[in-house]
């Protein structure tokens, strides 16, 4: 599937300027390049050369850095706002460079190593009016949640809601593949957003929106701690990007960080005493059979659970994978609850 794609870099990042100064929020450095720079080269390893983005601050800036996109083996185009458009009016605002074909949107100021081919290939399958790249985050209060069946269509929208309103883990990433269907609702020269707007209207017409979760890793770098952490990130590995200007990965990025990548679903449990709390893990699982690789592993015909330590904090992770997301999720859910309780009882 051949898709152009618009990227969303007209962002002044206000929140961020304690770390930027007065360099656009995509021109941010991540390890010795431009965060907007590992998107382009992430668009491009899964087949996506004809780029457009959309720019409104200091886009002079932006245009001077990407120029034709020669450089990285893209063609890039620019279109430029006057004025604030939001998310969905921002795109609107390419529709002479998308036409009539679908085409994918992502923002140029994440950091992001979804494997894109996965979303294209879900999209191409189910036909949606919007396929959605969901992501499950251990801290959903500063995102939108989308809610999903089993088919993994949305059926509602939750924006930044509080903990008495979280009811997933999983948040909109503003990755989206999007028909021209879907952005005929889209006023022109008017503020709009995708998730504010244009999808509760998509949803009042029952039209179909997919949700799909993407295993990966995703961080807005939208404040001083989000955009630290993210460059940790990428050192240690968690985050594959290409790294340039000196800086190194860690050895042990492998061993740390490469079979979680595989589970459908992931929870953590923090806890007080992790040594003493993975010691009745142990002393629990291994007598119902578990195996021991690196964690705690059961598995059957149409599930896998692990439970394993956290190398660099105090909590225990729990990984699944079943025959869909939702029954992913319930045995993450369970084995969580399961955990928490053993804890309680440590010191009894």
């Amino acid at each position: 599937m051949h898709l152009k794609a618009i990227i969303m870099a007209g962002g002044e990042g206000k929140r961020l300027k304690p770390v930027s100064g007065d360099t656009p929020k995509p021109l941010v450095p991540l390890c010795g390049r431009p965060v907007m720079e590992h998107i382009v080269l992430l668009l491009k390893k899964h087949g996506i050369t004809d780029i457009c983005a959309s720019l409104r601050y200091r886009s002079e800036d932006m245009k001077d850095y990407f120029g034709s996109g020669e450089r990285l083996g893209v063609n890039m185009q620019y279109r430029v706002e006057d004025e604030a458009l939001g998310t969905a009016g921002g795109v609107k605002n390419c529709a002479d460079f998308y036409g009539n074909d679908d085409f994918l949107v992502i923002s140029g100021d994440a950091a992001c190593d979804f494997d894109l081919s996965e979303l294209m290939k879900a999209h191409k399958e189910h036909r949606p009016a919007v396929t959605i790249a969901l992501y499950p985050h251990s801290e959903p209060l500063r995102y939108g949640l989308a809610l999903c069946g089993r088919d993994h269509c949305v059926h509602s929208f939750i924006e930044k809601p509080d903990w008495e309103h979280v009811v997933t883990n999983l948040v909109n990433t503003g990755v989206y593949i999007v028909s021209p269907k879907a952005m005929e609702l889209v006023p022109e020269n008017t503020v709009f957003d995708f998730a504010k707007d244009l999808f509760p209207a998509l949803l009042d017409r029952d039209e179909k929106l997919l949700g799909y979760p993407l295993d990966g890793y995703w961080c807005d770098i939208g404040t001083p701690k989000s955009y630290y952490q993210c460059c940790v990130d990428a050192l240690d590995g968690k985050l594959n990007v290409e790294l340039s200007g000196g800086f190194e990965k860690s050895p042990t990025e492998e061993k740390k960080h490469g079979d979680e990548r595989k589970f459908m679903y992931r929870e953590q449990v923090t806890c007080a005493d992790r040594a003493r709390l993975m010691d009745r893990i142990c002393a629990a699982f291994m007598d119902m059979g578990a195996e021991f690789d690196d964690g705690f592993c059961f598995s059957g015909s149409d599930y896998e659970l692990r439970i394993s330590a956290v190398p660099d904090a105090a909590a225990v992770r729990i990984c699944t994978n079943a025959a869909d997301t939702e029954l992913a999720r319930e045995l993450a859910v369970s084995a969580s609850e399961l955990v928490r309780e053993m804890e309680k009882r440590l010191d009894k």
